[in-house]
């Protein structure tokens, strides 16, 4: 494809991808209250259980209309992974052989689920975050939490988790290309573990050591497994290609 052709295939991708988003928002309107009570619970269980003074608030007039409309696009966008991630796939597909795109279905597949688990599993550390976070109020005063400053805490540990989730799909993804190997994936495996690292401690909060923990290890156990699966790929096609022996004869 010329560089014409690969912008008019961007541009059509994009536009599914926003008009999948579109569609989710809209639902995403009708289901906000119920999402936003679920996020709001710990808030509330810190309080049943530790007897805190500890609410939520609206700082000024638009903010409850606004954090509505923010809830709406973000379950739309979570809502519409399968549609968006797609258009990722799809656009990448023309530059892929036949049997490279039977293999693109295999990671589209893959990396819904690993989303979406990514997501529940910053959902699973919220309670304990949160609970953390407000420990370091003095039990005497009250702890009035912005409600868009909390939607936005949440937001980052959950979808940020859900894409980093994704990353070893796309790792698989331009090994079965031919953009990297195996060999260079193992090579890189410190630093990796480095911006895992320093990635879940930017996710949750510095003094969370459990948190980063609990998210640190299923991150670097799917790094290794694209690894694996990245090798396997690579001494598959190494007996595909013909050898040369010291007589000249293709062995």
């Amino acid at each position: 494809m010329s560089l014409g052709q690969h912008l008019l295939e961007l541009r059509k991708r994009l536009f599914l991808a926003a008009a999948g988003i579109l569609v989710g928002a809209i639902a995403g309107w009708f289901l906000s209250g119920f999402v936003w009570d679920g996020l709001r619970e710990p808030i509330y269980a810190i309080v049943r259980a530790q007897n805190r003074n500890a609410q939520i608030n609206y700082p000024d007039i638009t903010s409850a209309f606004d954090l509505k409309l923010r809830i709406s696009f973000y379950v739309g966008l979570i809502v519409s992974s399968p549609m968006w991630l797609y258009q990722v796939f799809a656009f990448l597909m023309p530059g892929l052989t036949r049997k490279e795109k039977q293999y693109t279905f295999g990671f589209f597949f893959s990396a819904v689920p690993l989303f979406l688990i990514g997501c529940a599993s910053g959902w699973y550390v919220l309670p304990h975050v949160v609970e953390l976070m407000t420990s370091f109020a003095p039990q005497q005063d009250a702890a009035l939490i912005n409600a868009g400053n909390y939607f936005d805490f949440v937001l980052k540990l959950m979808i940020a988790i859900g894409i980093a989730f994704v990353l070893p799909v796309f790792i698989v993804l331009l090994n079965f290309a031919g953009v990297i190997s195996a060999s260079s994936i193992i090579k890189s495996w410190r630093l990796a573990i480095l911006v895992i690292i320093l990635f879940t401690a930017i996710a949750t909060p510095a003094a969370d050591v459990v948190s980063m923990f609990l998210l640190a290890v299923p991150m670097v156990v799917l790094y290794f497994t694209a690894y694996g699966i990245a090798l396997l790929h690579d001494r598959r096609v190494a007996r595909r290609v013909p050898r040369i022996g010291a007589d000249g004869l293709l062995l």
